[in-house]
């Protein structure tokens, strides 16, 4: 029998306020522990959340990019459970009434084609703190430590329908709404420090089989790839119970990326176990369009508008399209580097391949990168006005990125120019010719790949400055030449 996986995500995005959901306790990121949790956050008697205006506009912000319906009236409510790290005894949340209802986003799948994934809501929470099990004194003696630090801090849970169907398209999708929630500035998306973490909800049924089959789910899974196998691992897992004809119980499951296993932690609860009732601290959220309004307003232009109008206007391909709307820094390099050299595609093969690399290597981001768009169009730019060659740029592009000046300073002081003296070229053709005939021969009998060997000689002869097409033409004339002295003789 085959089995299908169903799995839907819940993806926990803190929110870029610079106070916390609930208090005016900060949510800066590194402090020793214990020291940002106010009176309110650790729930001591008398104190009474205020709701932060700023994340419940990032909450509409993202409802709107999403295409969903933003609740005129939502509630907040107490989800009731114990652990060390949540020293109230209840999370405030949002359970029946969230503020944002059902959206949808489209995913790219390997082989190019789009897939919709349906969002079923989004609501507002508060997180919880944090439990340290090693790195502190007296971790070594079995005991944990308790920062407070994350508690109160704002989230957007944000949960999928079960419409991804393998670990890749689940994949797709986060990083999708990863690129999302950077995108309209509503979080940093910093995986390594929490601010983005998924729970990933898995089961198996027979292919064919419209009925859902018992789901695990693994939580807070902080990388896209430990998402890819910690799914992967568990379907083999459940795969492997369900043929031997056993039953997969609902579980909440953690994925070990040292043993690169899962391993359950407890027996999943339902909604009923968690006692949600409306907080009667804190009033019904109610919206009116004015405020909707403004929040979309400060919304920019949309990655699939944006990739569908490069498209268009640029003449791109879907591939350079989707690269070049993976962030907003990214598109907007893009663009400055087309207005400053003209050529769209020359710009998009520069960023795709030598930026890229270049980033790749030093780990930094298109917003941090050495080389600006304006420093880079004027590289190409010299490429363009045949000042230097494509190859040549390369060795330019590495000197800029070192520091070593802009492009025509290092053009200048490595004595770079490209050479496009048709004698000087004529002179360095004719020298290598002469240097082998049997190359000469070869290419007399026929064998037109050669005719490579004499432009690598030359290019190489030059120290990659001769021009390319010159090079090109002046040669296939000569050894015309010579064929036609065969043929005559």
């Amino acid at each position: 029998m085959q089995w299908e996986p169903v799995i839907g995500l819940e993806i926990h995005t803190q929110l870029a306020t610079e106070s916390k959901i609930f208090s005016g306790a900060t949510t800066a990121f590194g402090a020793e522990p214990n020291t940002q949790a106010c009176a309110l956050d650790l729930g001591l008697p008398g104190v009474l959340p205020v709701l932060n205006k700023a994340a419940v506009r990032r909450a509409v912000q993202f409802g709107r990019a999403i295409g969903a319906e933003i609740a005129p009236r939502s509630v907040f409510a107490r989800k009731n459970y114990f652990y060390p790290d949540l020293p109230k005894g209840y999370q405030i949340s949002q359970y029946e009434l969230p503020v944002v209802g059902r959206g949808r986003v489209e995913i790219l799948l390997g082989d190019g084609a789009l897939k919709t994934i349906g969002i079923t809501r989004a609501h507002l929470e508060e997180d919880a703190g944090k439990s340290l099990h090693e790195g502190f004194p007296g971790s070594q003696g079995g005991m944990t430590g308790i920062d407070l630090n994350r508690a109160g801090t704002p989230l957007l849970e944000i949960v999928s329908e079960p419409d991804m169907r393998s670990p890749e398209e689940a994949v797709a999708y986060a990083r999708k709404i990863h690129q999302l929630v950077r995108w309209i500035g509503i979080s940093d998306g910093n995986m390594q420090e929490g601010s983005f973490r998924v729970d990933a909800n898995i089961s198996l049924r027979p292919k064919g089989e419209e009925k859902l089959g018992t789901r695990a789910e693994i939580k807070n899974i902080n990388s896209f790839r430990f998402l890819q196998k910690a799914l992967a691992l568990e379907i083999e897992r459940q795969t492997d119970i369900l043929r031997d004809g056993g039953e997969v119980i609902q579980e909440t499951r953690l994925y070990d990326a040292d043993k690169d296993e899962t391993r359950s932690m407890r027996t999943k609860e339902e909604a009923n176990d968690y006692r949600y009732f409306p907080d009667p601290d804190l009033l019904p959220l109610e919206l009116d369009k004015a405020f909707i309004d403004t929040a979309t307003a400060e919304l920019p232009e949309l990655p699939d508008a944006m990739r569908h109008r490069f498209l268009a206007q640029y003449g791109l391909n879907d591939y350079d399209a989707a690269l070049l709307t993976a962030s907003l820094a990214m598109a907007g390099y893009f663009e400055q580097l087309t207005s400053g050299c003209g050529d769209a595609k020359l710009a998009a093969n520069w960023i795709t391949g030598p930026l890229a690399a270049a980033l790749n290597k030093a780990e930094l981001d298109i917003a941090d990168s050495p080389v600006g768009a304006e420093q880079l169009a004027r590289l190409l730019q010299r490429i363009q006005d045949k000042t230097i060659s494509g190859t040549i740029a390369k060795q330019v592009f590495e000197a800029m990125w070192a520091g070593d000046g802009d492009a025509d300073q290092v053009i200048e002081a490595r004595g770079l120019q490209q050479i496009t003296d048709t004698g000087a070229i004529e002179a360095m053709i004719d020298s290598i010719i002469a240097a082998n005939p049997q190359q000469v021969e070869q290419y007399r009998a026929g064998k037109e790949k050669v005719f490579g060997f004499f432009v690598g000689q030359v290019m190489k002869q030059s120290q990659g400055k001769a021009n390319p097409q010159q090079v090109n033409a002046l040669l296939r004339e000569k050894l015309r030449g010579k064929l036609r002295e065969k043929l005559e003789g």
